[in-house]
């Protein structure tokens, strides 16, 4: 892969301004939209609907032969289906999956566990509408990530079937920021530091548990959960997030594959089109999603 288009991402990262006054949330949320947004892909159909009460976009491709629930990024506090329209369309059109994205309840208007009960009801709505587990899948980046492992922990405690796999990328699943590259890769991840992510577990949590495994799902038990992919780049702070989550994963028998890209960046899949490795991870993520919807209707129905 290219090491120019690497070296190109990582000084655009880093020319982005930092002034001596912190932004404030609406201003973060305004910078983040225009320095993230980009259109669904071409032949992506979307459309506003709402699923399990909150306000949704769908994503549909030409050929969508499966169901996609994706939860977008943001720090649980900026974001929305829109400022993820292009990585979540790009996906939904190489797996070839009608994609649900939520726009669930971000903090600190609405703390933890707002956006996990968004993310449970508009799961549970699917399957009550008739959505074959075995017919869906899920996926979600950065705080989406960890958020996509919090649902399917709160399905399982909620006698729910699981879907039949997980894609996450960069996945936010520790707020207690024990990760050691937090701190050890500070000097390397070209968009965060340490007080940034604190900031964002501060506004979701607040005085609560951090540790909870529904805020922090790397400290849960992750038994039974479906077949599970989490990409990273070496390059972020969150690294330790995603190899301690496949690690717990592995040893609660989920059948876990994690990839880690070198000189790559925090959510790196949003360079598509223009970093060879975005789109060689879509491409993987979107064929680990269709095998696993495909293997799973070779087996007899439970």
């Amino acid at each position: 892969m290219s090491r120019q288009q690497r070296d190109a991402l990582d000084a655009i990262l880093r020319s982005a301004p930092r002034g001596e006054v912190p932004p404030t949330l609406e201003e973060q949320r305004i910078g983040f939209a225009a320095a993230v947004t980009r259109p669904a892909p071409e032949g992506v159909v979307t459309r506003r609907t709402v699923l399990g009460g909150r306000p949704t976009l769908e994503l549909e491709p030409a050929e969508a032969s499966g169901r996609l629930l994706y939860l977008h990024g943001g720090g649980f506090v900026i974001g929305s289906p829109d400022t993820h329209a292009g990585l979540v369309g790009e996906l939904a059109r190489r797996a070839g999956l009608r994609t649900a994205s939520v726009d669930y309840r971000l903090a600190p208007e609405h703390p933890f566990p707002a956006a996990v009960e968004d993310g449970l009801a508009a799961y549970r709505e699917l399957l009550a509408s008739g959505t074959d587990p075995r017919d869906l899948v899920m996926a979600g980046d950065s705080a989406g990530g960890g958020l996509v492992i919090a649902t399917l922990l709160a399905a399982r405690e909620a006698g729910l079937p699981q879907p039949a796999a997980v894609v996450v990328f960069s996945p936010w699943v520790d707020l207690t920021l024990a990760g050691a590259s937090i701190r050890s890769k500070e000097s390397v991840d070209p968009i965060f530091t340490e007080a940034d992510v604190r900031a964002c577990a501060d506004l979701y949590v607040g005085a609560g548990d951090r540790a909870h495994p529904l805020a922090s799902p790397v400290f849960a038990d992750l038994t039974g959960l479906p077949p599970l992919l989490v990409q990273v780049g070496a390059n972020e702070l969150l690294l330790d997030d995603a190899v301690r989550l496949a690690g717990r994963a592995g040893a609660d028998g989920v059948e876990v594959t994690l990839e880690v890209g070198p000189g790559l960046p925090h959510v790196f899949q949003h360079h598509y089109g223009r970093l060879d490795e975005a789109d060689a991870a879509l491409d993987r993520a979107a064929r680990f999603l269709a095998a696993h919807l495909s293997a799973d209707h070779l087996e007899p129905a439970h």
